[in-house]
């Protein structure tokens, strides 16, 4: 299995439509009420709202392939203004890290992990941060496992239904010279 790394661009942003979509719903659309749910869906990921952060020259979206074919996650780093919360700038945001449903449990997730902390590496972060929703225990593990811990918490909105996202971070003096 060879994964790479593709930087998105305006010319790919039909693409970034569809696995933002579709990645979203199929993480969270169970857990949700159908009409906050599609109405969060239908403006968060909606074609100018992408084009508009992908403009963000703070802001980095990157497509994963498996096997230089098979499109199969896809990820967002914020630094500076761009970011959610902090906005500090020895820290970059993970703001979302998504893998298909049917390229689950491959370790894919661990790899765009890794590479993200390489980016923030590389950029002299000081620490990468995410927001992470308090039910989604899983992924809240999977930090815990690689080195995130909890900082803080701060509501998130799907539509009128508010929730609540642990902030969890990674200290990148921790991290290998890569």
């Amino acid at each position: 299995m060879q994964l790479r790394l593709e930087q998105c661009s305006h010319a790919s942003l039909i693409d970034l439509v569809k696995i933002s979509r579709k990645t979203f719903v199929e993480a969270f659309e169970k857990d949700n009420k159908p009409e906050d749910f599609n109405n969060y869906v239908d403006k968060a990921f909606d074609r100018e709202n992408l084009k508009k952060q992908l403009s963000n020259k703070d802001s980095y979206f990157y497509f994963v392939y498996l096997d230089n074919k098979s499109q199969v996650g896809y990820f967002k780093l914020n630094q500076k203004q761009a970011q959610t919360d902090l906005k500090r700038p020895e820290s970059i945001e993970l703001e979302r890290i998504y893998v298909l449903k049917e390229f689950q449990n491959r370790k894919i997730g661990q790899w765009i992990l890794q590479e993200a902390i390489k980016i923030a590496y590389e950029m002299q972060k000081e620490f990468l941060w995410l927001g992470v929703w308090e039910k989604n225990e899983r992924a809240i593990s999977f930090y815990e496992k690689n080195g995130f811990s909890k900082f803080g918490m701060h509501p998130y909105y799907i539509g009128s239904d508010k929730q609540m996202d642990w902030l969890m971070r990674f200290d990148l003096k921790k991290a290998p010279s890569f």
